[in-house]
């Protein structure tokens, strides 16, 4: 159980935030150690040369006082105070021969840079070496420089110090690098934790969702700007969700209560053929009344497909060139004969062309749903106008307006729902999907459509779809 746990644990976003955090800071300390190592090992072998040419200096103006017994003072003053086994001095001639020397005996059998020689010869103030003298463990900076006439010193500086003190300090940050990785591994834990606070609220939200709290919501008390952001999105989505759910319930209880119609005339026609004992005739007519009626629930079957399938985006929707002209003449001409037995008028405000992308059977059953809807509702001697207006070059506008029995104010925002109808409206033939087919359809090509209305006076429709 541990074990698994533990596992859980190595796979959880917090841990790779805070691995990563610990190894960034381990990287980042090392670097930083690593050069304050260069810059203090660069300022030890400068302050040597300083003090190393600081000392020739001094020997040489010495020299130009006191002559060779102020040299050999100086130099065994140097040596005593700090050590003959870390510093030496010697003078030679321009030849390398020996003219004077401190206690060598810790030194070894050290000679006289030859290459240095020459260089002083040539005119060079100062040389430095650095020599690893055999049988000493750390290694030795020398100066040469010249002191008087034919008088060279040779000075040599053990690095002793400087390394001892370089260990050291090597060895501070190796045992400061342990609790440092810890405390950065705490940290980091800490500060993903705190980051990710907001997710685990999203997560545990989401898992009582699951079990049925729709009405659940995520609270994040901290957190940044992108959690903060997500618990939003979130919210959002599931009021959307709840929503859509209660639209479907909504749906649900209308497809319930407007089927029972239609089935209950079905009964009814059944029931009445078989009270009067059923003639070829009444058999006939009893056949006729049921495919109608069955026609009738599998239009408002499919119809309700088609809405539901258009909003999903299940069909891809393939626009191609067509003329909006010659869809809405062909609309006209197919409503003017039911139009012209109502008394009701179309006028058509159409230009010779209009060109613009579309699906040519989509945007058909939407002109002839609209078209429809007015002529129905508008009483005799009443117009229905239609207009198409394509002077944008972006947007296109129909335009369908009648002088019917108008949409009341409460209404009016919910006539584009599924199997809504007024109660003006129910004792129309229909079920109400015409408006929300049509909405799907503008809406799946990038437009909308939006309604106008007085009662009594007469509404509008406005259709705006994208050339």
């Amino acid at each position: 159980m541990f074990l698994e746990k533990l596992t859980n644990i190595t796979h959880t976003l917090a841990f790779r935030l805070t691995l990563w955090y610990t190894m960034i800071f381990i990287m980042s300390s090392l670097g930083a150690f690593a050069l304050l190592y260069l810059s203090i090992s660069n300022a030890i072998d400068k302050n040597m040369d300083e003090h190393l040419l600081a000392e020739l200096k001094e020997v040489s103006t010495l020299s130009q006082m006191q002559g060779m017994d102020g040299i050999k003072s100086l130099s065994y003053a140097e040596t005593e105070s700090e050590g003959v086994e870390k510093v030496f001095c010697r003078l030679v001639d321009l030849r390398g021969k020996e003219l004077f020397s401190t206690n060598m005996s810790s030194w070894g059998d050290i000679g006289v840079g030859r290459n240095a020689l020459n260089q002083l010869a040539n005119g060079v103030d100062h040389v430095f070496e650095t020599l690893s003298v055999p049988g000493r463990t750390y290694e030795t900076r020398i100066i040469y420089g010249l002191v008087g006439p034919d008088m060279i010193l040779q000075m040599g500086e053990s690095f002793e110090d400087g390394v001892i003190f370089l260990g050291l300090l090597r060895k501070i940050c190796l045992i400061v690098m342990f609790p440092l990785t810890f405390f950065s591994a705490f940290i980091g834990w800490f500060m993903a934790r705190h980051a990710l606070m907001g997710v685990h609220e999203l997560t545990e939200t989401a898992l009582e969702i699951s079990k049925g709290a729709l009405d659940k919501r995520v609270r994040v008390k901290g957190g940044g700007y992108e959690i903060k952001r997500l618990a939003s999105v979130f919210n959002l989505m599931l009021e959307h969700i709840k929503t859509l759910l209660k639209s479907m319930r909504d749906v649900t209880d209308n497809i319930a209560h407007d089927l029972k119609t239609p089935v209950t005339r079905i009964r009814g026609i059944a029931e009445s053929h078989l009270g009067t004992g059923g003639t070829a005739d009444a058999s006939f007519d009893f056949a006729a009344d049921t495919v109608e009626e069955c026609d009738y629930v599998l239009q408002m079957i499919n119809t309700m497909l088609d809405i539901s399938e258009i909003e999903a985006g299940v069909h891809k929707i393939d626009k191609k060139k067509i003329n909006m002209t010659e869809i809405i003449q062909k609309a006209v001409e197919l409503f003017r004969p039911l139009a012209a037995e109502k008394g009701v008028t179309i006028i058509a405000k159409v230009p010779d062309s209009a060109v613009m992308y579309g699906v040519l059977n989509s945007l058909q059953r939407m002109i002839v749903n609209l078209l429809e809807n007015a002529v129905k509702y508008t009483p005799p001697d009443g117009t229905v106008t239609i207009s198409f207006n394509n002077d944008d070059k972006n947007w296109a506008v129909l335009s369908i307006q009648d002088t019917g029995i108008g949409i009341s104010p409460e209404d009016l925002p919910n006539i584009f729902k599924r199997l809504y109808r007024c109660d003006i409206s129910r004792s129309k033939p229909g079920f109400g999907l015409g408006l929300s087919l049509a909405m799907a359809i503008a809406r799946a090509h990038g437009g909308d459509i939006t309604a106008s209305s007085q009662p009594g006076k007469g509404s509008t429709f406005t259709i705006t779809l994208p050339r």
